[in-house]
């Protein structure tokens, strides 16, 4: 999927505000440790196939027609490197039919905007364990997606173009809650709003945060970002509701809507 050029703009904003060698190190870290013993769950027949998806934020599936391959023992590595994803592995010619797989492939699925990301014969063939960990990492999107240097390229690589940003320090007496009516709220867009959380305990999130002219006493807030016409708004709130946040969203959205209707109006204008 191509990044248009406002998203690439913003992306290197992020990235050059001294995080970039965080990625490396977030692979790094991922490569290590990888001496368990568990395993992608085997999905013998489409209903167990997308029962398994249905359940899980984040699945990744590695549909093998070739079980002989050399990705498939970095596939199944994975599992230990992330705890929090569901892995299923198949090679049964009744799932890769329905799943449309005519090679080897890894697919990512996630709920939160309904994407399914492949990596085809072509992709898989020069695939290592580090490459595969951050395809991974970079796009394991959530209801509440934790901001991190990598999650970034991977917030600016998708068809949702609205991001909210919870910006809230999570060691606070109040996180817990916030998060969970956060959570509420974020499946009420579904498809129309990424939900992030930006942990202002992180010295390093302190650029993500001056970008939006937030300072700490303002804290915890609410940023609406809008990637293709790098529009924002702020609200500094003292707790997390979900009428807040569903007014705050549903306010910047009409407003987004109103601008676009008068932009058309105007370019309408210069073409009579």
């Amino acid at each position: 999927m191509k990044i248009t050029r406002s998203r690439y703009l913003i992306l290197s904003l992020v990235l050059v505000c001294g995080l970039v060698p965080e990625v490396a190190a977030d692979v790094e870290e991922a490569s290590d440790g990888l001496g368990t013993t568990q395993e992608p769950i085997w999905l013998t027949d489409v209903p167990a196939t997308m029962e398994f998806i249905a359940a899980a934020e984040v699945a990744v599936i590695g549909f093998f027609q070739d079980l002989e391959t050399p990705i498939v023992p970095v596939f199944r590595s994975m599992v230990q490197q992330f705890q929090d994803v569901s892995f299923g592995i198949s090679n049964h010619s009744e799932v890769l039919t329905h799943y449309n797989v005519t090679s080897n492939s890894i697919c990512l699925f996630r709920l939160v905007d309904n994407q399914q990301l492949h990596l085809d014969a072509e992709d898989i063939e020069n695939l290592d364990a580090a490459k595969l960990s951050r395809f991974i990492h970079m796009n394991s999107l959530r209801w509440v997606t934790e901001y991190s240097p990598m999650i970034a390229a991977g917030l600016f690589n998708t068809l949702v173009q609205t991001h909210l940003l919870l910006m809230m320090n999570k060691a606070s007496p109040e996180y817990e809650e916030s998060m969970r009516r956060y959570q509420e709220a974020a499946k009420l867009f579904q498809g129309q709003i990424l939900f992030v959380l930006v942990d202002s305990g992180k010295r390093d999130n302190g650029k993500v945060i001056s970008y939006f002219k937030l300072k700490e006493s303002q804290l915890p807030a609410l940023a609406i970002y809008e990637s293709v016409d790098d529009k924002w708004d702020t609200l500094p709130i003292p707790e997390v509701t979900v009428e807040k946040v569903q007014g705050f969203c549903d306010g910047f959205l009409r407003g987004m809507l109103l601008r676009d209707h008068k932009d058309e109006e105007d370019t309408g204008k210069e073409e009579l």
